[in-house]
Protein backbone atom coordinates (compact mmCIF):
# COMPACT_ATOMS: atom_id res chain seq x y z
CA UNK A 1 0.00 0.00 0.00
CA UNK A 2 1.53 3.25 -0.99
CA UNK A 3 1.86 6.10 1.75
CA UNK A 4 -0.96 7.84 0.09
CA UNK A 5 -3.30 4.90 0.12
CA UNK A 6 -2.44 4.21 3.71
CA UNK A 7 -3.24 7.73 4.68
CA UNK A 8 -6.34 7.71 2.90
CA UNK A 9 -7.18 4.66 4.87
CA UNK A 10 -6.39 6.19 8.34
CA UNK A 11 -8.74 9.16 7.21
CA UNK A 12 -11.68 7.23 6.33
CA UNK A 13 -11.23 5.50 9.69
CA UNK A 14 -10.78 7.90 12.03
CA UNK A 15 -14.24 9.41 10.45
CA UNK A 16 -15.75 5.83 10.62
CA UNK A 17 -14.96 5.65 14.57
CA UNK A 18 -16.96 8.31 15.65
CA UNK A 19 -20.16 7.45 13.89
CA UNK A 20 -20.05 3.93 15.20
CA UNK A 21 -19.18 5.13 18.58
CA UNK A 22 -22.27 7.48 18.70
CA UNK A 23 -24.21 4.38 17.54
CA UNK A 24 -23.57 2.25 20.43
CA UNK A 25 -23.88 5.21 22.88
CA UNK A 26 -26.85 4.07 25.26
CA UNK A 27 -29.66 7.04 25.41
CA UNK A 28 -29.59 10.20 28.26
CA UNK A 29 -31.49 8.42 31.41
CA UNK A 30 -35.15 9.75 32.08
CA UNK A 31 -36.06 9.08 35.11
CA UNK A 32 -39.08 8.24 37.29
CA UNK A 33 -39.48 6.98 41.24
CA UNK A 34 -41.77 4.78 42.87
CA UNK A 35 -42.02 4.38 46.66
CA UNK A 36 -42.59 1.28 46.65
CA UNK A 37 -42.81 0.82 50.20
CA UNK A 38 -46.16 3.64 50.30
CA UNK A 39 -47.43 1.10 47.50
CA UNK A 40 -47.45 -2.12 49.47
CA UNK A 41 -48.62 -0.50 53.06
CA UNK A 42 -51.08 1.67 51.20
CA UNK A 43 -52.85 -0.34 48.21
CA UNK A 44 -56.58 -1.77 49.03
CA UNK A 45 -55.49 -5.19 48.34
CA UNK A 46 -52.10 -5.18 50.18
CA UNK A 47 -54.48 -3.56 53.56
CA UNK A 48 -56.91 -6.81 53.10
CA UNK A 49 -53.93 -9.28 52.74
CA UNK A 50 -52.04 -7.71 55.85
CA UNK A 51 -54.90 -7.95 58.13
CA UNK A 52 -55.77 -11.52 56.52
CA UNK A 53 -52.03 -12.39 57.37
CA UNK A 54 -52.53 -11.19 60.91
CA UNK A 55 -55.32 -13.16 61.77
CA UNK A 56 -53.64 -16.07 60.28
CA UNK A 57 -50.15 -14.87 62.83
CA UNK A 58 -52.05 -14.82 65.66
CA UNK A 59 -54.30 -17.50 65.37
CA UNK A 60 -50.90 -19.46 65.11
CA UNK A 61 -49.54 -17.55 68.36
CA UNK A 62 -52.93 -18.90 70.37
CA UNK A 63 -52.35 -22.47 68.84
CA UNK A 64 -48.42 -22.24 70.26
CA UNK A 65 -49.77 -21.08 73.69
CA UNK A 66 -52.48 -23.83 73.99
CA UNK A 67 -49.93 -26.79 72.69
CA UNK A 68 -47.36 -25.54 75.24
CA UNK A 69 -49.13 -24.49 78.11
CA UNK A 70 -49.89 -28.28 79.06
CA UNK A 71 -46.33 -29.87 77.48
CA UNK A 72 -44.98 -27.23 80.13
CA UNK A 73 -47.30 -28.15 83.09
CA UNK A 74 -46.44 -31.84 82.56
CA UNK A 75 -42.74 -30.81 82.16
CA UNK A 76 -42.67 -29.52 85.36
CA UNK A 77 -44.68 -32.38 87.09
CA UNK A 78 -42.16 -34.87 85.79
CA UNK A 79 -39.39 -33.35 86.98
CA UNK A 80 -41.10 -32.76 90.40
CA UNK A 81 -41.49 -36.41 90.30
CA UNK A 82 -38.07 -37.27 89.70
CA UNK A 83 -36.50 -35.08 92.35
CA UNK A 84 -39.00 -37.16 94.66
CA UNK A 85 -37.61 -40.51 93.20
CA UNK A 86 -34.76 -39.73 94.42
CA UNK A 87 -34.91 -39.85 98.26
CA UNK A 88 -37.00 -43.04 97.85
CA UNK A 89 -35.74 -46.28 98.86
CA UNK A 90 -34.07 -48.39 96.53
CA UNK A 91 -36.45 -51.56 95.52
CA UNK A 92 -39.75 -52.95 93.75
CA UNK A 93 -42.06 -49.49 94.40
CA UNK A 94 -38.51 -47.44 92.83
CA UNK A 95 -38.21 -49.64 89.90
CA UNK A 96 -41.57 -49.27 89.05
CA UNK A 97 -42.09 -45.52 90.11
CA UNK A 98 -38.72 -45.01 87.42
CA UNK A 99 -40.79 -47.15 84.56
CA UNK A 100 -43.50 -45.00 84.91
CA UNK A 101 -41.52 -41.75 84.68
CA UNK A 102 -39.99 -42.82 82.13
CA UNK A 103 -42.99 -43.74 80.23
CA UNK A 104 -44.34 -40.38 81.17
CA UNK A 105 -41.38 -39.04 79.95
CA UNK A 106 -41.26 -40.48 76.72
CA UNK A 107 -45.06 -39.44 76.11
CA UNK A 108 -43.92 -36.23 76.52
CA UNK A 109 -41.55 -36.31 74.01
CA UNK A 110 -43.37 -38.07 71.60
CA UNK A 111 -46.22 -34.67 72.17
CA UNK A 112 -43.65 -32.46 72.34
CA UNK A 113 -42.53 -33.43 68.97
CA UNK A 114 -45.78 -33.79 67.02
CA UNK A 115 -46.33 -30.09 68.53
CA UNK A 116 -43.38 -28.50 67.00
CA UNK A 117 -44.18 -30.43 63.60
CA UNK A 118 -47.57 -28.68 63.79
CA UNK A 119 -46.70 -24.95 64.73
CA UNK A 120 -43.55 -25.59 61.89
CA UNK A 121 -46.33 -26.45 59.37
CA UNK A 122 -48.45 -23.42 60.94
CA UNK A 123 -45.52 -21.08 60.13
CA UNK A 124 -44.30 -22.82 56.57
CA UNK A 125 -48.09 -21.70 55.60
CA UNK A 126 -47.64 -18.51 56.80
CA UNK A 127 -44.45 -17.41 54.87
CA UNK A 128 -45.86 -19.81 51.64
CA UNK A 129 -49.27 -17.10 51.78
CA UNK A 130 -47.27 -14.18 52.61
CA UNK A 131 -45.24 -15.16 49.36
CA UNK A 132 -48.14 -15.53 47.48
CA UNK A 133 -49.58 -12.61 47.99
CA UNK A 134 -45.90 -10.73 47.19
CA UNK A 135 -46.26 -12.09 44.02
CA UNK A 136 -49.32 -11.34 43.04
CA UNK A 137 -49.27 -7.76 43.72
CA UNK A 138 -45.81 -7.74 42.02
CA UNK A 139 -47.65 -9.46 39.12
CA UNK A 140 -50.06 -6.78 38.60
CA UNK A 141 -47.33 -3.73 39.89
CA UNK A 142 -44.72 -4.37 37.16
CA UNK A 143 -46.32 -3.97 34.28
CA UNK A 144 -48.34 -0.71 35.69
CA UNK A 145 -45.03 0.64 36.41
CA UNK A 146 -44.21 0.30 32.59
CA UNK A 147 -47.29 1.50 31.59
CA UNK A 148 -46.90 4.85 33.95
CA UNK A 149 -42.82 5.07 32.95
CA UNK A 150 -44.07 5.16 29.43
CA UNK A 151 -46.84 7.71 30.02
CA UNK A 152 -43.97 10.47 31.42
CA UNK A 153 -41.34 9.59 28.48
CA UNK A 154 -39.15 7.65 30.82
CA UNK A 155 -36.94 5.13 30.46
CA UNK A 156 -35.95 4.36 33.95
CA UNK A 157 -37.99 3.49 36.74
CA UNK A 158 -36.03 3.83 40.20
CA UNK A 159 -37.37 2.68 43.43
CA UNK A 160 -37.42 5.54 45.94
CA UNK A 161 -35.06 3.62 48.51
CA UNK A 162 -32.65 3.06 45.59
CA UNK A 163 -32.33 6.95 45.65
CA UNK A 164 -30.28 9.27 48.21
CA UNK A 165 -32.22 12.15 46.69
CA UNK A 166 -34.85 12.96 43.89
CA UNK A 167 -36.68 15.89 42.82
CA UNK A 168 -40.25 15.30 43.33
CA UNK A 169 -41.29 16.07 40.32
CA UNK A 170 -40.06 12.82 39.22
CA UNK A 171 -41.71 10.93 41.78
CA UNK A 172 -45.14 8.92 40.38
CA UNK A 173 -46.13 6.99 43.56
CA UNK A 174 -49.64 8.00 43.56
CA UNK A 175 -50.13 7.18 39.84
CA UNK A 176 -49.07 3.93 40.37
CA UNK A 177 -50.87 3.51 43.76
CA UNK A 178 -54.16 4.51 42.09
CA UNK A 179 -53.38 2.13 39.00
CA UNK A 180 -53.09 -0.52 41.35
CA UNK A 181 -56.50 -0.01 43.17
CA UNK A 182 -58.33 0.02 39.86
CA UNK A 183 -56.64 -3.30 38.49
CA UNK A 184 -56.43 -5.16 41.66
CA UNK A 185 -59.29 -5.07 44.76
CA UNK A 186 -58.24 -8.21 46.27
CA UNK A 187 -55.39 -11.36 46.04
CA UNK A 188 -55.35 -14.87 47.24
CA UNK A 189 -54.10 -15.17 50.69
CA UNK A 190 -53.46 -18.82 50.08
CA UNK A 191 -50.23 -20.70 50.38
CA UNK A 192 -48.08 -20.66 46.89
CA UNK A 193 -49.48 -23.73 44.63
CA UNK A 194 -47.19 -26.76 45.25
CA UNK A 195 -45.18 -27.69 41.85
CA UNK A 196 -46.35 -30.93 40.17
CA UNK A 197 -42.82 -33.46 40.68
CA UNK A 198 -41.11 -33.89 37.09
CA UNK A 199 -42.22 -37.73 36.02
CA UNK A 200 -40.07 -40.06 36.42
CA UNK A 201 -38.55 -42.38 33.38
CA UNK A 202 -40.11 -45.87 33.35
CA UNK A 203 -37.09 -48.59 33.10
CA UNK A 204 -37.59 -50.66 30.22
Amino acid sequence: MTRYAFGTALAALSIALPGAAMAQRAPGAIIVVVDTGRVYAECTACRAAAAQLQTMVTAGQQRAQALGQPLQTEAQSIEQAAAALQNQAAGAARTTAQTALQTRYNSLQTRQNAANQELQRLEQNIQSSRANVAKQINDRLTPIINRVMTAHGANLALDQDATLAHAGALDVTTEVLTALNAAVTSVSVTPLPQQAAPAQPQGR
